[in-house]
């Protein structure tokens, strides 16, 4: 299957109402996001009052999108809009603080509006400190705000930190390591190797890495990730309670669909060849 073949069938799925026939993999998996955003948002507008704090750490990866992709076109947070050419994800109920990062006009300015935020201060303002900083705070804001899905930031967390310290080889600013630490303990983050750094992670993080020999195979512990989301939300869905439990549930289920998705876009625009390696999408 090729590339044009899988927008054809995308066409006729819900995923075809933000997605261009003509338009290359980068955008048509960026309008995949989108969907599953906007799902995000009537699910929120279903809830009772205050549901979208509930919703609002589960979408929080749609945030750091918006910041990485100002960084990435601008080399900075400043821009114009002569070299403005990307479109932030509309947040709506589910932003924690975009509208504010959104002005800021300098790296310092950045770095000051998410230490007065929910998200915290990166550590240093620096693209890579700042986007590393907010992924790694979603995982402590999903961990706190929404007790079924702790496993998964859990794990989020296991992957992000291992990913920076052994295949980066990038030490952890300090606010980043102190959530890592909260989530994962000292004893982990501090590990010299690898192996240590998985066998002293708490039984809630240490299934994403089990089995996984060496960072080369991170990959494999990603796609596990993704997998356990998937038979956790199908499991919460099934039980078919109202509460909490429920909603976390139907968002799990349409996370994994539009990860894979994205992967299968992927896959056929390599000439149907599998893939080795899956990006991580909230």
């Amino acid at each position: 299957m090729t590339l044009e073949d899988a927008l054809h069938h995308l066409a006729a799925t819900p995923y075809g109402k933000y997605a261009r026939a003509t338009a290359g993999l980068p955008e048509t998996q960026r309008a995949v996001s989108a969907t599953l955003l906007w799902h995000l948002r009537v699910l929120a507008g279903w809830l009772p009052p205050g549901g979208a704090r509930l919703m609002r750490p589960l979408a929080a990866g749609f945030e750091v999108a918006n910041v990485a992709s100002r960084l990435s076109a601008q080399d900075g947070p400043a821009r114009t809009p002569q070299t403005q050419r990307w479109q932030p994800y509309r947040l709506g109920a589910l932003e924690t603080a975009w509208r504010t990062l959104e002005r800021a006009a300098t790296p310092a300015e950045l770095r000051t509006a998410l230490a007065a935020s929910p998200w915290g201060d990166p550590g240093a303002d620096t693209p890579w400190a700042v986007v590393t900083g907010m992924r790694m705070a979603a995982a402590r804001l999903t961990s706190a705000a929404v007790p079924p899905a702790r496993r998964w930031a859990q794990g989020r967390a296991a992957l992000l930190t291992a990913r920076e310290l052994f295949v980066h080889q990038r030490r952890l600013p300090g606010p980043v390591r102190r959530n890592a630490a909260e989530l994962l303990g000292s004893r982990a983050v501090d590990a010299p190797s690898f192996r240590d750094f998985r066998d002293r992670l708490p039984s809630a993080a240490r299934w994403v890495l089990e089995d996984v020999e060496e960072p080369g195979e991170l990959w494999r512990a990603e796609a596990r990730w993704w997998r356990v989301i998937d038979q956790d939300g199908v499991g919460m869905l099934r039980d078919g309670r109202f509460g909490p439990q429920s909603v976390v549930g139907a968002v799990a289920v349409l996370s994994v669909d539009a990860w894979r998705v994205r992967a299968a876009l992927e896959s056929a625009a390599r000439g149907g060849r599998p893939l080795e390696e899956f990006d991580a999408l909230v």
